[in-house]
């Protein structure tokens, strides 16, 4: 009999809590139920890179793991916020690639991220990934949470209810600061002024 996806949900959440307590047993049972969804995770993020990336899926869990064996005494609430904190250290580790590939400039080199439609309400399928790193580096001085809000969505690949979930804010707040959040983006990275986005 298969563990239900709420049991699942539960214990992931029950172990994120014993771990930020301080119990490193609860992050070796954690690592197996989560370990899938970080891979997924992962693979989606890399789809979006240009094609000859050198980083694999698995480098970048294990990466992100050994960056997360570093979160002590984090205030662990459940398994989204867990999933956010993972697309956050994705995006730092792909950039911070990117970076020490030479990446430093616009144009030519440039590691690319293809922007899913999600995030561009216009064609915009090639955005390289320091340039929207700075994006979201501005965004969030301007508004935390839409940032936050996009590295959820974006990112992580978490619905409208699992990021107000994370964020413990209302699905509605979500939809509104997403909006509002890939409207910013649009016009940041493309250079468009306000009134074509």
């Amino acid at each position: 009999m298969t563990e239900s996806p709420v049991n699942s949900a539960n214990e992931v959440t029950q172990l994120l809590v014993s771990w930020g307590k301080g119990d490193q047993q609860s992050l070796e049972s954690l690592i197996p139920l989560v370990y899938d969804e970080l891979r997924r995770q992962a693979r989606r993020y890399l789809r979006r890179e240009r094609p000859d990336h050198t980083l694999q899926s698995s480098a970048l869990v294990h990466e992100v793991y050994v960056r997360l064996i570093d979160q002590r005494q984090a205030n662990w609430h459940n398994r989204s916020q867990f999933f956010g904190v993972a697309a956050q250290l994705m995006r730092r580790i792909l950039v911070d690639h990117a970076r020490s590939r030479g990446a430093v400039k616009r144009g030519a080199g440039v590691t690319k991220l293809a922007i899913a439609e999600e995030v561009a309400a216009i064609e915009m399928q090639n955005v390289d990934l320091i340039a929207l790193d700075t994006s979201l580096t501005k965004l969030e001085q301007i508004d935390p949470q839409q940032c936050r809000i996009v590295e959820l969505r974006f990112f992580s690949g978490l619905s409208i209810e699992d990021t107000a979930d994370a964020l413990s804010i209302s699905p509605a707040t979500v939809k509104r600061d997403w909006a509002m959040a890939k409207a910013w983006l649009y016009r940041e990275i493309s250079g468009s002024p306000a009134s074509e986005a």
